[in-house]
């Protein structure tokens, strides 16, 4: 069986962003883009309707590229379960409170079983420091916590 991957928007954001010329961010670009071309058939890939209304914002052009990833992509619904179990993460202070939206990702892959959230927002959802808060509070909600990582750490021995 496949491990289930959910991509928060920043995946599908490096994916079709034009390259960058600050070094980490042009590296952290061609891993996602690795990852999608090599690995990306081994797993079960998930966005959700939170992930589809972020890619659709911004200029036409980027928000097509965006768009054309996403086709065949399964999209999981935003419930009222996920926006409780978001509130519970704001609420412990595992997530800033003016990140709802990062909190929600993270719901959003507990609460429909995923196995890994991949992001490159290390500074809300990929970020050891708050790591331990993130997983507590969605095992207290009830839920197994997904592992949460960047494009890189899944890559396997495929770099």
């Amino acid at each position: 069986m496949k491990q289930r991957v959910y991509l928060e928007t920043t995946i599908v954001s490096y994916l079709t962003a034009r390259p960058s010329r600050d070094l980490i961010l042009a590296a952290h670009q061609e891993v996602t883009r690795q990852w999608w071309e090599r690995r990306r058939s081994q797993f079960d890939v998930y966005v959700s309707q939170l992930v589809v209304d972020e890619a659709g914002r911004g200029d036409r052009d980027s928000v097509s590229r965006r768009m054309a990833i996403l086709e065949g992509v399964a999209i999981l619904p935003v419930t009222a379960q996920a926006a409780a179990v978001a509130r519970e993460l704001i609420e412990a202070h595992a997530v800033p409170r003016e990140s709802l939206e990062d909190a929600l990702h993270v719901a959003l892959a507990a609460t429909n079983g995923i196995d890994v959230l991949m992001t490159w927002n290390c500074r809300h959802i990929a970020n050891a420091e708050m790591a331990p808060a993130i997983r507590a509070t969605i095992e207290r909600c009830g839920y197994d916590p997904p592992i949460i990582c960047t494009p890189d750490e899944l890559m396997g021995d495929a770099l």
